[in-house]
């Protein structure tokens, strides 16, 4: 199907609940208040700034700190808030998500991303199981293979249980620019819905492969270190302001906006997962998920600012 919808025909598509079946992840479309969803397989649409947990949330039993990720999880819901990444390889992060749920209650917008890991030896199940009491969720939206370890047997189980039902969507994860090769052959030869890799303004190897390659098979993809870990933020905020023109091209008025709208703003991205333990933060992270975003010519741009830092 032509991309050239107008934008209503394209609305009443999404709100016949097909248009996943018919566009590939890459439309971008905005709701009424302005934020921006991008469609995924199966035909749900999902807000493009998620919530990532990695060393964020895993917080142990400090009843304080877990009333304050709880807040952070309020904070998500209440400006929109979509997929929640964890994984059993951040520590307490899927209990602290099981506590939040339990306070907040589930919220209709929750989609649920995690990860099975080292060892497989026939555990899948049982992972998934017992990160599923964790959270407190009858059923995950999406499992990922963590890091693609172990990633033959877990994916067979994956997409048998994704058969049966009792997972909406499978997907693999890497990071750091790790293992693009086995990555690709896994895109190129497999039946998933997602993947999760890195990429960020300063970290765009998978501009030239893997992301082209999710557009042509219609996988939908999560960026995960959209702040390169935290550091690259740390050090804009530290020593630059956000430059004038950003703000009139894109509505970047913090430096969150401006790393997260270059990320999400790439055609073949569904949405970045930011990590915060603030609740001012986490409200900057989603104001980066409304329009406007910027065109080729201001990603352009922002590339050579930031290269000139």
């Amino acid at each position: 199907m032509s991309l050239r919808l107008s934008r209503r025909k394209a609305l009443q598509l999404l709100g016949a609940g097909i248009a996943g079946a018919l566009f590939p992840p890459s439309l971008a479309l905005a709701g009424s208040n302005g934020r921006l969803y991008k469609p995924i397989p199966g035909g749900q649409r999902l807000p493009v700034i998620g919530l990532g947990t990695w060393r964020t949330f895993n917080v142990g039993a400090d009843q304080q700190l877990l009333g304050d990720r709880a807040e952070v999880v309020r904070a998500f819901f209440e400006h929109g808030g979509g997929m929640v990444d964890s994984s059993p390889m951040y520590g307490s992060a899927p209990d602290v998500m099981g506590f939040a749920l339990e306070r907040l209650g589930h919220p209709g917008s929750l989609y649920s991303a995690e990860k099975v890991w080292s060892p497989a030896g026939g555990s899948t199940r049982e992972q998934i199981a017992e990160l599923a009491d964790r959270w407190g969720v009858s059923r995950f939206d999406l499992m990922q293979v963590h890091n693609l370890v172990d990633w033959r047997e877990h994916l067979e189980v994956l997409q048998q249980m994704k058969a049966d039902g009792e997972l909406r969507h499978i997907g693999v994860t890497t990071s750091h620019g790790r293992r693009h090769s086995a990555f690709e052959d896994i895109m190129q030869n497999h039946d998933i819905d997602f993947v999760q890799l890195t990429y960020n303004i300063t970290h765009r190897q998978v501009e030239h492969r893997l992301l082209p390659l999710a557009r042509e098979k219609g996988i939908a993809v999560i960026a995960n270190r959209p702040y390169d870990g935290g550091g690259l933020i740390r050090r804009l905020k530290r020593g630059h302001e956000v430059p004038g023109w950003a703000k009139e091209e894109c509505g970047c008025s913090t430096w969150a906006g401006f790393l997260l709208k270059f990320i999400v703003s790439h055609p073949a991205v569904t949405c970045a997962i930011p990590a915060t333990t603030s609740v001012e933060h986490l409200e900057e992270n989603m104001r980066a998920g409304l329009e406007p975003m910027p065109g080729e010519g201001a990603r352009r741009r922002m590339i050579e600012h930031i290269e000139s830092l």
